[in-house]
C-alpha cells in the first residue's frame, strides 16, 4: 500500500474532523482524512436497525474487527472497565462518526460555563471566553443548520438569529408548557442541527422519530455532509485506514501517522500539520499507544494530562404516565427542554443540569413501546382489547432526562491494557471512572425537579431510575489551557509539546458544562482551522 502525503493529515472524521478538512480543502490545502470506519449507506442502515433484534444507538451500524467500538447493552465490550462506576457511554467508526447516531441537540455553552472557577470555585477555568467564541458559535450554527427559536437557551447572547425557525413544538411539549406555566420550570424549544426547512440539499424533518440511531432522510445534520464538502473540494478520504501510531521526530515535530488497512497493508501517513480527531476515547488511546523516545509519556503528553479527567453528563432519567392522552413517540425524539436550571450559585455546591423533554415515551428508559405490548400480551391480552390497553398505556408515557455537570477528575482516566489488543496490535482501552458528591448532589437535585413537574402534569405514576445514565458525551482526556504543566493543548488546539500537531474534539474540554457538546465542538474546530490557514499561509 502506498504511503499517503498531503500538507495536512487529519486522524478522524467526525464533526471536528470533517468540518476542519472542509475549511482547509476550501483554501486549496491539500486534505488527507483518515477514518478507521466504512462510508455508510443511509438506506443499509436503516433496514439493518429495522431488522435488529436489540434496538440501541449503535444497531445500525456494522462492529466488527476492523473497526471495533463499545456497545451499549454490553459495557465490557470493547471497554476494560476498572473503576467503582460503570463509563456508560459509547460512539461508533464510520465516515461521520457519531453524529450518525447523536439526537441533534446543538446548544451554546453559556458564558459561566468558561470560567466555572472564578465564578464557582470549582474546576478549571477555559483559556477562551464565550465571547472569543461567540462568532464562531454563529459560524458553527450555520455550518450545521440549526434549527432554534429567539431566547433559547436564555443563558447565552448571541449576536446571529438561528439559521432556521425552530422544529415546530409536540402536542406533548405544549402540555408540558402549559402545565408549567408560572413555575420556576421554563419550556423552551430546543436548538437542533435538523433542518425544519429544506436547506443545503438536505429536507426538512418529516417526523420520523428514529434520529437515534439514524435520520432515515438526512434532515438531521451527520458529518458526512461535511467529509463530502471536502473531498469535492479535493481532500482525500481514506476510509477503513485506523491510525495505530503517531510518530515523533528528534526535533520534537509529528513526523507521520502510521496507518493499517483491512486488507493488511500498513503506510504512513506524512504532512506539515496533523489533526487527530478521534473522539475523546481514541485520541488519547492513539497518543499513549505512541509512546516512543522523543514522547516517552506518550505523545503530546509531558503533561501527564493525555487520558485523564474523562468526564459524561451523567443522567437521571424519569419517566411516568399522565392522567390524559399527550400522544408521545411522534416526531424528532426530543424538541423541548428547560434550560433555566443550567447555572445559578448552587454550582459551587452541586452539578447543574438540563432537562430534555422526550418524544419517545418510555422508550429510552424501558424499551417502550415494544416491552408495553410484551406486557400486555403476557397477561393474557389479545385483539381489539389489546390494541385498546397498548393505545392507552402508550399514549400517557412521558420521560425527562437531566444531564448533569461533572466536574474533572484526574483520576476518571483512560489508560492502556496491558495485555489486551486490537486486531492492529494496539491496546484496548482501559477505563476508571466514578462519579462524586457533586454529581450524585446533581442527580437528587433533577430527580427532585422531575417529580415537582411530575406533580404538576397531573401524571397517575412515576418511576427515578436509581442508577445514572450515559449521555453519550464523551469529554475531556485531552483538556485545553494556557499552562502546558497541567493540559494537553493550548486555546487553539495546538499541542503544548509538538508544533505542528492539533488535537480537536470533545477531547479538549477542560469541564463538562451542561450544554450537549457537538456545538462547542464545531465553534473550536471552526476556530482552530484558521490558525492552520494562518500557519499554511493561507
Amino acid at each position: 500500500m502506498a504511503d499517503i502525503v498531503a500538507d495536512v493529515i487529519i486522524v478522524g472524521s467526525g464533526v471536528a474532523g470533517a468540518l476542519i478538512a472542509d475549511q482547509l480543502a476550501g483554501a486549496g490545502v491539500s486534505v488527507a482524512i483518515l477514518e478507521a470506519g466504512e462510508e455508510v449507506d443511509r438506506a443499509d442502515a436503516v433496514e439493518t436497525f429495522q431488522n435488529a433484534l436489540i434496538k440501541t444507538p449503535e444497531s445500525a451500524y456494522p462492529v466488527g474487527p476492523d473497526a471495533d467500538h463499545p456497545l451499549s447493552w454490553d459495557m465490557d465490550y470493547y471497554y476494560r472497565q476498572t473503576g467503582p462506576a460503570k463509563f456508560k457511554s459509547t460512539y461508533i467508526k464510520a465516515v461521520g462518526g457519531t453524529t450518525w447516531h447523536w439526537l441533534g441537540t446543538a446548544i451554546r455553552m453559556s458564558p459561566e460555563d468558561f470560567r466555572l472557577q472564578s465564578t464557582h470555585g470549582r474546576g478549571v477555568d477555559w483559556p477562551v471566553s464565550y465571547d472569543e467564541l461567540e462568532a464562531y458559535y454563529a459560524r458553527a450554527e450555520d455550518e450545521l443548520g440549526v434549527a432554534g427559536a429567539a431566547g433559547s437557551p436564555p443563558t447565552a447572547h448571541r449576536s446571529t438569529d438561528f439559521p432556521m425557525p425552530a422544529i415546530p413544538q409536540t402536542y406533548l411539549d405544549k402540555v408540558f408548557a402549559e402545565k408549567l406555566a408560572g413555575t420556576d420550570y421554563h419550556v423552551t424549544p430546543t436548538p437542533q442541527a435538523r433542518n425544519s426547512v429544506d436547506r443545503d440539499d438536505r429536507p426538512g424533518c418529516c417526523g420520523s422519530g428514529s434520529c437515534i440511531p439514524v435520520c432515515p432522510i438526512g434532515a438531521k445534520y451527520d458529518a458526512s455532509v461535511h467529509v463530502q464538502r471536502a473531498v469535492d473540494k479535493g481532500a482525500t478520504l481514506h476510509p477503513a485506514t485506523t491510525a495505530i501510531k503517531v510518530e515523533v521526530g528528534a526535533d520534537g515535530k509529528i513526523s507521520g501517522v502510521v496507518f493499517a488497512r483491512r486488507d493488511g497493508s500498513t503506510g504512513t501517513a506524512t504532512g506539515k500539520l496533523y489533526v487527530i480527531a478521534a473522539h475523546a476515547m481514541e485520541t488519547p488511546r492513539l497518543l499513549l499507544a505512541s509512546a516512543n523516545e522523543n514522547a516517552p509519556n506518550g505523545v503530546a503528553n509531558s503533561s501527564d494530562q493525555v487520558g485523564r479527567n474523562l468526564m459524561d453528563h451523567p443522567s437521571q432519567l424519569s419517566w411516568a404516565w399522565t392522567a390524559d392522552p399527550v400522544w408521545p413517540y411522534r416526531g424528532p425524539l426530543s424538541t423541548s427542554g428547560i434550560e433555566n436550571l443550567s447555572t445559578g450559585d448552587f454550582r459551587a455546591e452541586r452539578g447543574a443540569f438540563r432537562i430534555e423533554i422526550g418524544n419517545d415515551g418510555h422508550n429510552w428508559p424501558t424499551g417502550a413501546p415494544l416491552t408495553t405490548a410484551k406486557e400486555l400480551i403476557a397477561k393474557g391480552l389479545r385483539g381489539a382489547e389489546l390494541d385498546r390497553a397498548l393505545r392507552d398505556q402508550t399514549a400517557r408515557h412521558i420521560r425527562m432526562a437531566s444531564l448533569v455537570e461533572q466536574l474533572p477528575d484526574p483520576e476518571n482516566r483512560i489508560t492502556l491494557h496491558p495485555n489486551e489488543k486490537d486486531r492492529y496490535g494496539v491496546p484496548l482501552p482501559m477505563i476508571h471512572y466514578s462519579i462524586d458528591d457533586y454529581v450524585r448532589d446533581g442527580l437528587a437535585a433533577a430527580a427532585k425537579a422531575h417529580q415537582e413537574i411530575f406533580e404538576a402534569l397531573g401524571t397517575t405514576e412515576t418511576v427515578h431510575d436509581s442508577d445514572f445514565n450515559g449521555s453519550g458525551h464523551i469529554i475531556g482526556t485531552c483538556r485545553m489551557g494556557d499552562d502546558k504543566e497541567t493540559s494537553v493543548v493550548d486555546a487553539q488546539l495546538r499541542s503544548h509539546d509538538h508544533a505542528n500537531l492539533f488535537i480537536a474534539g470533545s477531547s479538549v474540554f477542560p469541564t463538562s458544562a451542561t450544554a450537549n457538546p457537538t456545538l462547542t465542538i464545531a465553534a473550536l474546530s471552526l476556530r482552530a482551522a484558521e490558525t492552520m490557514l494562518a500557519e499554511l499561509g493561507k
